[in-house]
């Protein structure tokens, strides 16, 4: 038997076989199920108290948290053995994926998120995959252009003056992704994984913002809803 990702067959028995990682496996899903880009990370390191950038830049400004310089990006559709070859040229890499391409991401406080989700989820609401980090944060992903999009459509939904902890992700960022983990603080996890469905094909922003901008500023102690759409 061999196991079998995206049409792709890692043979289990034999001399020569590469030892898949969990970093190794995923990377494959990422690429080979859900047509993602993936690129080797840097991890963080606790050295005498401190923690320090798997980079070896002392001043580093994203310690675990930026890709590695000497890394191979790997496109959407690699093979688990291009995944497994890439992760043994950089042992212990992080895995990252880069924002722009196949999603942008709202970042929002995870008990905002959560609440937010279950509330989405009961509307019937079309959603994409959420990832919830170790820092507290929840990551929506997203259809390409909402970053540029948000101010525009916080206005028309009457949430532009609103006190939000909502963040746009877009093009040149990058998200660290399960199951590595984020700048030595412990694990990504997937609130909702992604699936054949909606890994390609993330929603667009609008119809997750106005119950998200709810959700956010009523986590800050806002009270006040807004007027109304202001039309698009």
């Amino acid at each position: 038997m061999g196991f079998t990702i995206g049409g792709i067959r890692d043979r289990r028995t034999g001399p020569g076989r590469r030892l898949r990682s969990a970093e190794g496996t995923a990377v494959a899903e990422y690429t080979g199920l859900w047509g993602w880009d993936v690129v080797p990370g840097a991890r963080a390191v606790r050295t005498g108290g401190r923690t320090e950038c798997s980079c070896g830049a002392a001043d580093c400004p994203a310690p675990g948290a930026h890709p590695l310089s000497f890394g191979r990006e790997l496109a959407a559709g690699a093979t688990l053995e291009e995944a497994l070859a890439a992760w043994a040229e950089t042992p212990g890499a992080a895995v990252l994926l880069p924002v722009g391409r196949s999603f942008d991401v709202l970042d929002v406080p995870e008990e905002a998120g959560r609440g937010a989700l279950a509330r989405l989820e009961r509307m019937g609401v079309p959603l994409g995959p959420v990832a919830v980090t170790p820092t507290g944060r929840a990551l929506f992903l997203v259809a390409p252009g909402a970053a540029a999009a948000l101010p525009d459509l916080l206005y028309r939904m009457g949430w532009d003056d609103a006190e939000l902890d909502l963040r746009p992700l877009g093009p040149g960022a990058y998200v660290t992704a399960p199951p590595s983990d984020l700048g030595g603080r412990g694990p990504v996890r997937w609130l909702r994984p992604p699936s054949l469905e909606t890994a390609g094909r993330p929603p667009q922003a609008r119809l997750l913002l106005g119950t998200l901008a709810y959700a956010c500023n009523r986590a800050a102690g806002g009270r006040a809803a807004p007027d109304g759409p202001r039309g698009f």
